[in-house]
């Protein structure tokens, strides 16, 4: 591993380690070479001066380009500049999901002030108005922080998420083109240069094997498209083979990627029979080695990139890689994106926000159409040709271990949930996981908050491995392995609670490996605020594909008890979690339980003022309670909805929610209750100015208590009586 001076120097720019946040940054490679062209557009863009609107940098460029590795990189040299922090968000997942604005928001909202409430999701769609993409926008005024965005898929994502605050910087990378949101110049990355691609290879395999053989190292770098991802794994698969000839590795990857060509050239039907287990279906044509890589949207190669990004008409996106940078082409301009699973509604356009004037928010946000699908690797591609040379070369035992970690949640894993997956000790897992990373197979996260190391699936290779794994495993593997991490989830679980609360959690679990103990409470407290998104995320997929609900209600109950003992449960997690138990209660015909999680809903809304919300919830759980025919339930939902009506000053339904609640709890013979029924039963009418019955109320309430020998509560009640009288007698 020659020559890692000459590609390490971090620069004059290297940020100061005062700046937080760049610790959520992604680890990333330990070598970066070349892109000083891109990086010093990147700076010059940012050290233009700004108004209005957060200004936005866009890295545009092909799965496996390096943009998110450039992205980080540019982040720690540009967060001295940004004192406030550095915030990070993936808006795509491996899997080619798109994470919704809202959901960024929140995240983005508990790296800024993790003490600061995160608001619960809105009824108002996924745009502008999500309360967390309000909230965040105005979190953001008044500082000075930088946003990195990796993978954003649309415009759609991104505009909701931009304050009115020009100190503040949005970073995005991006695969496609991001039409509608103006005023943005991409820098767009193609391959490397020759002396950068030379230089990676050296520093990965070694000077003295590229050194001897500079023809081969320039065929290899060819047959990759300069790309550093392919390049990467080459160079895994050269280091893993120390006989093999650089010459070697160039004309195996170039005859791989000629068969993957002429397979994805067979007509649908005609080659599945000789399909291979790494075959997939045609999405793009393979780039010619030696020649640029295929462009982002087909712009042409050498000429100047059209305006892209709602980018001012009649100015071209600077190219900063030359002849062999890959062009994005600008779509047309179209509406607001509709929530996910909506069509496009037709119509005007949208109300702007609250706060904000039409011609204020046309003057710099035209979202595109609809969401747009992931931009696909094809099978020709040279990256893929690279993966399938190293994947062929792995242990049986590693080869499973890369297939298996496409079902851990975000497919990110740490050697706790990576060795139940597999089955295997946690310092065995260990060892595969950073033999994986050694290999250039999967990337380095930031460590969990106890220190363990954290890996993840790039998003380039799951679609092939998600393929391989399908192939290669039986179905009853893949669902036991499923089983085993959400079982061993709920396990560690219940030992963090058990340490939180040591007096009130009952029976301790059975005591976990020694390699997998949380040590003190401490501990415990930091896995389950680190881990909580994975967490919350295995528990929706299980949930989603519904096949292991019992182990996903576990978790859930598990997660319910434990996150309120860290004292920074935020509502938003609480709120999805009971989410979750409903669409499991409502998928097996379970209308008790889905009452409470209404309920549950409901109560989380009116704690948040969302009067609204929370009684469409309390009417939803009244239903469910009444085919339940759960009496107490049914109490509990008219009880909360006749609250919401007081809160929102309608006397007249409030007195009506009340009664029903109070008939009811006449019928149970639940005394202490109907005492306080009839108190807010008068309070009702006091507020219609039905004071007889105002008055009467509040004598029975008086009575109850009277029986109970409750001398506090006839003190309040008594008071409230008296100042009802003082008011009637003075005329009110």
């Amino acid at each position: 591993m020659a020559r890692k001076t000459a590609t390490m120097d971090p620069g004059p720019d290297a940020p100061v380690g005062a700046v937080p946040g760049l610790d959520r940054l992604p680890a990333g490679p330990a070598l970066f070479v070349g892109r000083r062209t891109e990086l010093a557009a990147l700076r010059a863009a940012a050290a233009r001066p700004a108004t209005g609107r957060s200004p936005v940098l866009v890295l545009a460029g092909r799965p496996g380009s390096g943009r998110t590795t450039l992205a980080v990189r540019f982040a720690r040299t540009a967060a001295a500049d940004h004192p406030d922090g550095v915030l990070f968000a993936r808006l795509s997942a491996p899997d080619g999901g798109r994470v919704a604005p809202a959901r960024a928001a929140r995240l983005l909202l508990e790296q800024l002030d993790p003490e600061a409430p995160v608001p619960l999701p809105g009824a108002t769609g996924d745009g502008r108005d999500e309360p967390a993409c309000v909230a965040l926008r105005e979190a953001l005024v008044g500082r000075r922080v930088l946003l990195v965005l990796d993978d954003v898929r649309d415009a759609g994502q991104l505009w909701p998420l931009l304050a009115d605050e020009p100190g503040c910087l949005v970073l995005a990378t991006t695969a496609g083109p991001l039409t509608g949101i103006e005023d943005i110049d991409p820098v767009i990355l193609g391959g490397l240069d020759r002396q950068a691609s030379g230089e990676l290879l050296a520093d990965l395999v070694g000077g003295t094997r590229i050194s001897c053989d500079p023809v081969g190292g320039a065929d290899l770098a060819e047959a990759c498209a300069a790309r550093p991802a392919a390049l990467r794994l080459m160079a895994g698969w050269l280091r893993g083979d120390p006989k093999a000839a650089v010459t070697e590795a160039a004309r195996e990857l170039t005859r791989v990627v000629g068969e993957e060509s002429a397979r994805s050239a067979v007509p649908k039907g005609e080659g599945e029979k000789a399909e291979k287990p790494v075959q997939g279906p045609k999405t793009a044509q393979a780039p010619t080695p030696g020649k640029a890589a295929t462009p982002v949207q087909g712009a042409a190669p050498g000429k100047a990139a059209k305006p892209v990004q709602g980018a001012a008409s009649g100015k071209a996106a600077k190219s900063v890689q030359g002849p062999k940078a890959a062009q994005v082409s600008t779509p047309g301009k179209a509406a607001t994106p509709p929530p996910l699973g909506e069509k496009p509604a037709e119509g005007p356009p949208p109300e702007p926000a609250a706060g904000e004037t039409a011609g204020e928010q046309a003057a710099w946000v035209k979202p595109g159409p609809e969401p747009a699908e992931p931009v696909p690797v094809p099978d020709s591609d040279p990256l893929i040709g690279a993966f399938t040379l190293l994947y062929g070369t792995l242990p049986a035992a590693q080869a499973r271990m890369l297939r298996t970690l496409t079902l851990a949640p975000a497919q990110t894993a740490d050697p706790r949930t990576a060795s139940a997956l597999v089955g295997c000790p946690a310092p065995e897992a260990a060892v595969t996981l950073a033999a994986l990373a050694e290999r250039e197979l999967l990337g380095q996260e930031a460590p969990a908050a106890d220190g363990s190391p954290r890996y993840r699936v790039p998003g380039r290779l799951y679609p092939r491995l998600v393929r391989l794994r399908e192939q290669e495993d039986r179905p009853a593997e893949t669902e036991l392995a499923r089983a085993r991490l959400l079982e061993r989830l709920v396990r560690l679980t219940e030992s963090a609670r058990a340490l939180l609360d040591p007096a009130g959690s009952g029976p301790g679990p059975d005591p976990l490996p020694a390699a997998l103990r949380l040590g003190s409470a401490e501990h415990a407290r930091e896995w389950l605020l680190g881990e909580r998104d994975l967490l919350l995320g295995a528990v929706a997929d299980a949930i989603g594909q519904g096949d292991l609900d019992g182990s996903a209600g576990r978790l859930v109950t598990a997660l319910l008890r434990a996150l309120p003992l860290t004292g920074a449960a935020a509502p938003a997690d609480l709120y999805r979690l009971h989410e979750l138990v409903l669409t499991v209660a409502e998928r097996h015909g379970r209308p008790r339980r889905a009452s409470a999680a209404l309920l549950n809903l409901g109560d989380l809304q009116a704690a948040a003022g969302r009067w609204e919300q929370a009684v469409t919830h309390y009417r939803a759980a009244l239903e469910h309670a009444r085919t339940a025919g759960d009496e107490p339930l049914c109490a509990r939902a008219l009880e909360g909805a006749a609250g919401c009506h007081r809160a929102l000053g309608d006397a007249v339904r409030a007195a009506d929610w009340y009664g029903r609640a109070l008939g009811l709890r006449q019928s149970m013979g639940e005394p202490a209750a109907e005492a306080r029924l009839l108190a807010r039963v008068a309070e009702a009418h006091a507020a219609q100015r039905r004071f007889d019955e105002a008055d009467r109320e509040y004598r029975a309430a008086l009575a109850v208590l009277r029986r109970l020998g409750d001398e506090r509560g006839r003190e309040a009640v008594g008071a409230a009586l008296a100042d009802l009288r003082e008011r009637v007698d003075a005329g009110w």
